[in-house]
């Protein structure tokens, strides 16, 4: 937890003296209500079971500061994502004998993202009605509550890289789909010294600005 809060410090600090040029007047910043959804795998260091992925929502309020004359800009937001996979643990005698199978572990997390992100915004009107996006940057993320699964430890959340690609419709809606890479570990087993997992997923949202 400490070196997530002392990285996401040191980003926000980068990032504040990168924008420090950039025209203060033009600066435009919205906020609205995002929700969506996340495909996760939780991808160990040695493959000891069988992995599948699971489905777990997302939802919260999502903000951008644009600077229109050079279409680049912050993607920011608190959001609540669960994230999660089942574990067939009972392919394994050690977890097996202490009475697990397939077991789902499941996060639930609030992150705040801090993306660096790009509109196309001179399209000869053609903004108006749809201008397409690209963005990337780092996402932070905090346990608030996990499964019960006494065979693992647990840390108290992690940092991921995410990218994606979307588009802006009628200056409103923005519709995004991306992938996040985790740069963090979220668990790991009491019983063996290097085998713990990090989150990969794939995910969809839809925001609506005002």
């Amino acid at each position: 937890m400490r070196k997530i809060l002392i990285t996401l410090t040191a980003f926000i600090a980068v990032l504040t003296a990168s924008f420090a040029g950039a025209p203060e007047a033009a600066a435009q910043f919205r906020y609205g209500p995002m929700a969506g959804v996340n495909f996760t795998n939780l991808k160990f260091k040695q493959d000891l079971f069988t992995v599948d992925s699971r489905i777990g929502p997302a939802a919260g309020i999502a903000g951008e500061m644009m600077f229109p004359g050079i279409g680049i800009g912050l993607d920011l937001g608190l959001i609540y994502q669960m994230r999660g996979s089942t574990l067939h643990m009972g392919e394994r005698e050690m977890w097996a004998s202490q009475g697990y199978h397939n077991e789902n572990m499941d996060f639930h997390m609030v992150t705040i993202p801090i993306h660096i992100k790009l509109k196309w915004q001179r399209l000869n009107g053609l903004e108006d009605k749809i201008a397409p996006i690209v963005y990337g940057g780092p996402t932070f993320a905090f346990t608030a509550a996990h499964s019960k699964i006494d065979a693992m430890s647990y840390t108290g959340g992690d940092v991921a890289i995410d990218c994606g690609i979307g588009a802006e419709l009628y200056r409103h809606w923005q519709i995004t789909a991306g992938y996040s890479f985790g740069m963090t570990y979220l668990a790991k087993a009491k019983i063996l010294s290097d085998f713990s997992c990090r989150a990969n997923s794939w995910n969809i949202r839809l925001a609506y600005y005002f």
